[in-house]
């Protein structure tokens, strides 16, 4: 049986209706599993997971202490589809299955301390492989029933995760929180990228936060996994940016460099065809800050196919092959006074020059003087929370910001409709973005319609943000004051349409995403829009940051630190203050009961 199975199975995370008799045996088979501690038993300071099966564990056998449970063995054990069953590695927390009254949801399981990164060295030298190690925590450690571990590409889609239960005879005391757990390997890990472990103790109440731990890491370069030699031999130009230009009868051909890392400084290229052989050999100066070069070849013969070999200047290296064929020149037309066709040039090109001037300087003097407006006076209405900056501290500004389309739903009542506006507010002026909420779409809404406007901003905007509620997961039980109303659910099912589309293509999923505020869990994420990126806020303002903008926050050596762009710092400005003083205020009204 494979230990690394399809990641639905590696969690437990029950979002769809059972009927009555799977229900009922399910419920059965968590009382027992949650409840059950009834003798203590010896344990080895460094636990790993074993080969064993849920059976094995329900019947409390000791040789099942500590183990891997794969999605088949719970299908085949339970005798329930997992495809419908398990969609998210995130457990269901205790009062969704088993009712307020159960008292095996009556605890406190806290997140896992001294969680860190063990490197293995497999036959894979392309790739990395990871083990999780960590210490349970001491606070509640008695209602313990195992762990759940994920991780996920910073930035992108979840890469795996693992299930791991204890026998359903174990019971640990506060000696047993400084044993030290391990994960199974995660393996096949791409070099030198940036990944989020998390882990989270199990099972999970509903009425508890800040139960996992998450740690960021990166994996280890080419260098640290295999050495110099080793990463020199194996380097190649990548043929995908690999460019051809022709120019006239010459062709330019431009290829990427190797690492500075690597110290490779000599290249080599071969190009051939009809009736040309050409050997060109490259030295580049350790002082040159460049990544990519250029050489060319001249007097190329049109129609003719050519094909060249470009590597490093090593033994032994990998080359890379391009083909391309010289296309037909057409010939230029003579003039008969080319004296006189030079002075209308030369007239043409100062005439162009003097109208740009004309046209951009009253342009750039608006915007200068709009810049300074914004910048040196305090916020005071909305408008001028929509009229933000497309600027970050620490980060240049990119030339055309990227757009967010924010999804919510205006049933959970104005308290959390306030904490939208706020944060899309947050993001448009600190975050460098361009946001896309309804409040501020009104007539445009008026003109397409409520569902033609929101199709039309999923389709166009490069990221689809959905901040996830009870009353998004829960419809027609409310009805919002304003906003989206009950046009949420429709948007919510076009986006799980979309994406469902996008993976069946192969596509990357990275444009949706899911964040979740204080006062909501992770558990109200919709099931269809579970492969999306998820966030909770504002712990992970700096991975939402990071993800809207494609730049690693950390590397080794190196952290970027991105002003406001954090949990602590997000106060300091006052779209901040207003976003947290929103928060607050909806969370308030939630403790109360006076949101759904």
């Amino acid at each position: 049986m494979s230990r690394h199975g399809n990641t639905d199975g590696f969690a437990i995370s029950l979002y769809i209706c059972l009927n009555d008799m799977a229900v009922s045996f399910l419920h059965t088979f968590l009382l027992i599993f949650l409840c059950c501690g009834l003798s203590e038993q010896k344990m080895d300071p460094v636990l790993s997971p074993q080969n064993c099966t849920l059976d094995c564990i329900l019947k409390g056998r000791p040789e099942c202490e500590f183990c891997f449970i794969t999605s088949k063995d719970i299908e085949t054990t339970l005798g329930i589809g997992t495809q419908s069953l398990f969609g998210s590695c995130v457990p269901r927390p205790c009062f969704s299955l088993l009712g307020s009254d159960s008292p095996a949801c009556h605890h406190f399981v806290k997140a896992p301390e001294s969680v860190q990164l063990v490197f293995l060295n497999t036959s894979n030298l392309d790739k990395d492989s990871v083990v999780v190690t960590w210490k349970p925590n001491e606070y509640g450690i008695e209602f313990l029933r195992g762990f759940q571990v994920s991780l996920q590409k910073l930035g992108g889609m979840l890469v795996d995760c693992q299930l791991l239960l204890f026998n359903a005879n174990l019971s640990l005391g506060a000696t047993d929180a400084q044993r030290v757990y391990r994960s199974d390997p995660f393996p096949s890990l791409e070099l030198d990228s940036q990944y989020v472990v998390k882990v989270m103790p199990l099972p999970v109440p509903e009425v508890w936060e800040s139960l996992h731990h998450s740690h960021q890491f990166s994996t280890r370069s080419c260098l640290e996994k295999m050495g110099l030699q080793k990463c020199r031999s194996d380097w190649q130009p990548n043929p995908k940016t690999v460019k051809v230009q022709q120019i006239g009868t010459d062709v330019s051909v431009t290829f990427e460099l190797a690492p500075t890392s690597l110290n490779i400084h000599d290249y080599f290229t071969f190009c051939e065809g009809r009736g040309l052989k050409n050997i060109t050999k490259i030295r580049v100066n350790d002082k040159e800050n460049v990544t990519h070069h250029s050489f060319i070849l001249s007097n190329l013969k049109p129609g003719v196919n050519y094909s060249c070999e470009i590597s490093a200047d090593i033994t032994d290296p990998l080359k890379t092959h391009i083909r391309f064929q010289v296309g037909k020149v057409n010939a230029e037309p003579q003039s008969s006074n080319p004296i006189l066709l030079a002075v209308l040039l030369a007239l043409a090109l100062l005439v162009l020059t003097v109208t740009a001037v004309l046209l951009l300087l009253p342009r750039a003097f608006r915007r200068t003087r709009k810049r300074r407006q914004y910048q040196f006076r305090d916020v005071q209405s909305e408008g001028d929370l929509k009229e933000g900056l497309f600027q970050v501290s620490g980060l240049s500004s990119p030339v055309s910001p990227p757009r967010v389309f924010v999804c919510y739903s205006s049933a959970d009542g104005p308290a959390h409709v306030a904490v939208v506006m706020r944060f899309a507010a947050f993001l448009q002026q600190h975050a460098s973005t361009r946001v896309s909420l309804d409040l501020w779409e009104t007539l445009r809404m008026a003109e397409e319609g409520p569902m033609g406007w929101m199709c039309r901003q999923i389709e166009e905007s490069d990221f689809v943000l959905v901040v996830c509620t009870r009353g998004l997961r829960a419809p027609n039980q409310g009805e919002g004051e304003a906003g989206q109303g009950d046009t949420s659910q429709a948007a919510v099912a076009h986006i799980g349409e979309e994406m469902g589309r996008a993976k069946s293509r192969g596509e990357d999923l990275s444009k949706y995403i899911t964040v979740f505020f204080e006062y909501s869990t992770e558990d109200e994420i919709p099931s269809i829009l579970r492969l999306a990126s998820q966030y909770r806020l504002m712990q992970d303002l700096p991975l939402l940051f990071s993800h809207l903008h494609k730049v690693v926050l950390q590397g080794p050596g190196r952290q970027l630190q991105v002003e406001n762009m954090s949990q602590e710092s997000y106060i300091k400005v006052p779209a901040g203050a207003l976003l947290y003083s929103a928060i607050q205020k909806a969370s308030w009204f939630c403790r109360k009961g006076q949101m759904l």
